[in-house]
């Protein structure tokens, strides 16, 4: 599974009441192509090295990069940080050094352009059934309250209430139950299965688990910004595109992917969608053009 980008957090609802979600809906907005080297690192990676299958020039990356504003010492550091965590192995030919992703370097970005890909894909039809957990840590434990915390959340799960975590996938029950052994608290943990009142109820609990209205917000700079893009050539476009990934790449982390039946009106997130898939469309024969022409020899 890719992590969520580098140093991004969710963009925050400022100037509006946290318990009623009234008042302005004031926030900053984001620009894209403002993550870490390292983050931009790995979308290069797994959209145009990982598919294409080969080693990969460190002159390229450095051209690469450098068209998302990423200076050279940075890119260096980031794929020597890479290197040292197992994604990339560097081989020296000459003077020059050839880049290849390493079977753990596979896996993981493997991992995490499924999970970009697949998400926001229309599901089936909700069912109504909830997987509920009930797994609660020691206040005194800090590190692995927060271990519980971010690993639930990654996999989709709302804190409704102190030890108390909701999804509307009772299918992922098996995951989940996997990620409380790793951690050490399936023994002190209660899963359950079932349906939760009528659909009003569930609309509530759905506002009490998990952020919506920040989630949204974070929607609507994607569509601003991605609206904003209009590449004029072949290198402008490569750059779009991989701002393009790189700021979509954190929704599967960031949106449970909640039924539509428990999503406000005109949820901002099904229009994110939409664009994100047509500018990709759009955008990717260019992009891999340009890469191309960056790689060669």
């Amino acid at each position: 599974m890719q992590p969520p980008a580098e140093g991004e957090p969710m963009t925050p609802a400022a100037g509006t009441d946290a318990e009623t979600g009234a008042g302005p809906r004031f926030r900053r907005r984001r620009e894209l192509g403002a993550a870490s080297a390292r983050s931009l690192l790995l979308t290069v990676l797994g959209e145009f090295v990982l598919p294409a299958g080969e080693p990969v020039w460190t002159a390229a990356f450095l051209e690469a990069l450098r068209l998302l504003g990423v200076e050279e010492k940075a890119v260096r550091q980031a794929l020597a940080r890479s290197a040292s965590e197992g994604w990339l192995s560097g081989e020296r030919q000459g003077r020059r050094t050839a880049w290849h992703l390493t079977p753990a370097g596979k896996r993981l970005l493997t991992a995490g352009t499924e999970r970009i890909y697949g998400f926001g894909r229309p599901g089936g039809d909700w069912d109504g059934r909830w997987l509920l957990v009930l797994a609660t840590v020691p206040e005194t434990n800090r590190k692995l309250r927060h271990l519980l915390r971010t690993r639930l959340s990654w996999n989709g799960l709302g804190n409704l209430s102190p030890g108390v975590w909701v999804s509307p996938h009772p299918e992922r029950e098996p995951e989940v139950r996997e990620v409380l052994g790793e951690i050490g608290v399936a023994d002190t943990s209660t899963l359950f299965v079932g349906g939760l009142g009528d659909l009003g109820e569930a609309r509530r609990v759905a506002r009490q688990a998990w952020s919506l209205d920040e989630i949204e917000l974070a929607y609507e700079d994607f569509l601003d910004a991605v609206r904003a893009l209009r590449p004029a050539d072949d290198p402008g476009t490569f750059a779009a595109h991989a701002r393009l990934v790189q700021e979509w790449r954190r929704f599967p982390f960031l949106d449970p992917a909640l039924p539509a039946e428990l999503l406000p009106d005109d949820w901002s997130g099904s229009q994110a969608c939409a664009l994100f898939y047509e500018r990709h469309g759009a955008w990717r024969p260019v992009a891999d053009r340009q890469w191309k022409a960056m790689t060669a020899d």
